[in-house]
């Protein structure tokens, strides 16, 4: 999926991502799980636990705001920083997608980054999060090249760690668009999980110079051979979102008037 030229200096994602915290691993419901005996062998560097209600932490993340002529996909979604489309509540960071009229636009939404504030090439990030669901919506966990100023994309690289479109609800897309792969033609996977809108699931990517696997609680479905000529091997930022319609997104059921992704947390490894 192409989306990535409106980021270039938070200007031109267009076409088609200090912590301070130290009992990450005592919830239950993350140290059971598949995932630890991987994260275990690492450090962990970075992470948000959603946990201080409000706004997403400024020190970690920003946002994009705009239309930006549909963030290259000819998405409908206007994003903001409106609390009425983002907060941390309960432990969960949530994105509020909204069908209202704004600023000429029929739907509001926020797509949160980390560019500026925290990048990393190699090791383990991990996103737990429940998903939107209704046709339409199009939420999305990934990363671009920390670069993209200067190489813009494909050549900058994207990886999508997470992608769910409702028109194919509960098909989880992991795909890398780089030069020659763009838009449709990104190098992906997919694997089917039934409770994708219904449940938290970790959505994870394994990364070094070798190999980029992509998980979903642990069970791979993609793994991508990477070599130094690709731009896997350069810092990427992190992205959080969640379009309507689009290229990918697709019809739009005018039925639906919201949709949240909750995030449950971010963590990377090292």
């Amino acid at each position: 999926m192409r989306r990535s030229i409106a980021i270039a200096g938070i200007a031109v994602v267009a076409l088609l991502a200090s912590c301070s915290k130290s009992n990450y691993s005592s919830r239950s419901d993350v140290s059971k799980n598949a995932n630890d005996s991987v994260a275990s062998k690492q450090t962990l560097v970075w992470a948000d636990e959603f946990d201080k209600p409000g706004a997403p932490d400024p020190t970690k993340w920003g946002h994009d705001i705009g239309n930006s002529d549909g963030w290259g996909n000819n998405e409908l979604e206007y994003y903001t920083n409106r609390p009425e489309n983002v907060s941390v509540a309960d432990g969960k960071l949530k994105i509020m997608l909204k069908k209202e009229a704004y600023k000429g636009f029929n739907y509001t939404s926020a797509r949160l980054l980390t560019k500026g504030k925290f990048d990393f090439t190699y090791g383990r990030l991990e996103f737990r999060a429940k998903l939107p669901s209704g046709r339409g919506t199009w939420p999305a966990l990934w990363a671009l090249g920390s670069n993209i100023d200067i190489k813009q994309w494909p050549a900058c690289g994207e990886i999508d760690v997470m992608e769910h479109v409702g028109n194919q609800q509960n098909k989880i897309f992991a795909t890398l668009h780089y030069p020659g792969h763009s838009g449709a033609n990104g190098v992906g996977k997919t694997t089917m999980e039934p409770t994708a809108s219904t449940d938290f699931h970790v959505y994870s990517l394994d990364w070094n110079k070798n190999e980029l696997k992509f998980a979903v609680d642990g069970k791979v479905y993609h793994t991508f051979a990477n070599d130094p000529s690709l731009p896997f091997n350069d810092k990427f930022f992190l992205i959080m979102n969640v379009a309507m319609g689009g290229n990918f997104g697709g019809e739009v059921d005018p039925a639906i008037t919201e949709g949240t992704m909750e995030v449950d947390y971010v963590r990377v490894y090292q």
